[in-house]
């Protein structure tokens, strides 16, 4: 395990049904979910999923209905036991926990921010946000600044004496996120977390937690079936169907390169210059050029830089990151990159 990966998964399996040890040998000999479904009765929720997640940085994993991506998460914390594999989180596999360690992880190490917000009606927003440190035996004046801290933080203030029946969906969400970061835990696990959402609500949602990561660093694990979304958000960016993982790596290299037909339909309706950034179409040179038109951020869209560039694709422009070049990013090249390449057989097979 490389010594940036905060939570490795490896090998790990899910079926669901009464034999579930049989029906992993029928997996492993290739047998598909819906054939395994059929004729043995047995339900493929993970087919071997193998994946690092980093430290300090939002890992999504994304997918349609039934994908598998829930049952993944809740793997991460064992709320479902595998069938076989896996599952390392600072180099130890929590399979091997006892009772006693599985409830250190869960109350220190882990939170989870969950899609209907999960708030206890009978008590304070202030309450709800402590209630980490409350199931601890700690008495609310022990834990009412850091949780008054973090409900600030996620533009709650003053809200600490209402009940989650007087906010609205947004600010309980918003409950549900300082109640992750007032357990003090290196890991947060999002499970739909903004799906529930009013679209504009759920757009500063997104805002709000890629501000939080920022300046937190914290291990993100984000579930979602939205592209949008998955792009927007993550660092590292895994993708499954029919619980195997049919690609990851950065958002930008799959949009860049899909690897499946499945892919190239997920990618396909994206606005490409809306998330495409300059570092992924670049030249990447650190050399003085001359007769350039200007200077762009390695991180900005291309949208941005068409709109910089007034259209005009003979224009170049010096790419910056923290105050150096690392790039040179000309018009032309940005304007292949909007247009998906047809699939390469050969790529595809390769990978």
């Amino acid at each position: 395990m490389a010594d940036d990966t905060k939570i490795a998964i490896r090998g790990l399996y899910k079926i669901f049904g009464d034999a579930p040890q049989q029906a992993l040998s029928h997996v492993r000999e290739g047998i598909s979910k819906s054939d395994l479904l059929e004729h043995h009765n047995h339900v493929l929720g993970l087919n071997d999923i193998n994946v690092d997640m980093p430290a300090g940085k939002t890992t999504v994993i994304m997918g349609l209905s039934g994908s598998g991506k829930s049952t993944l998460i809740r793997h991460l914390n064992r709320l479902i036991e595998p069938t076989a594999g896996e599952v390392l989180v600072d180099g130890e596999n929590i399979l091997d926990y006892s009772p006693k360690a599985l409830r250190d992880l869960r109350q220190h190490r882990m939170s989870m921010v969950f899609q209907k917000f999960a708030l206890l009606p009978h008590r304070t927003v202030l309450e709800n946000a402590g209630l980490a440190p409350a199931i601890e035996g700690k008495k609310p004046r022990h834990y009412a600044d850091e949780a008054t801290k973090w409900l600030d933080r996620v533009g709650l203030q003053g809200q600490g004496d209402q009940y989650p029946h007087q906010l609205s969906g947004g600010m309980q969400q918003r409950v549900g996120i300082a109640r992750a970061l007032t357990s003090n835990s290196d890991i947060m696990l999002m499970d739909e977390a903004f799906s529930a959402l009013d679209p504009l609500i759920r757009t500063d949602m997104q805002d709000l937690l890629i501000d939080l990561q920022a300046e937190l660093h914290k291990t993100i694990v984000f579930i979602t079936h939205d592209l949008d979304e998955a792009l927007k958000l993550a660092d590292h960016l895994v993708i499954l169907k029919d619980g195997f993982v049919v690609q990851q790596g950065e958002p930008q290299h799959i949009l860049l390169n899909p690897a499946d037909p499945y892919i190239e339909d997920f990618v396909g309706d994206i606005n490409r210059a809306r998330v495409l950034r300059t570092r992924s179409v670049m030249e990447k040179t650190e050399a003085p050029v001359e007769g350039l038109d200007g200077e762009v951020g390695h991180d900005d869209t291309l949208e941005s830089v068409i709109a910089l560039a007034g259209g005009d694709t003979a224009k170049h422009y010096r790419v910056m990151r923290d105050g150096r070049q690392v790039g040179v990013l000309h018009m032309r090249d940005l304007v292949r990159a909007l247009v998906p390449s047809e699939r390469d057989p050969d790529r595809a097979l390769a990978s």
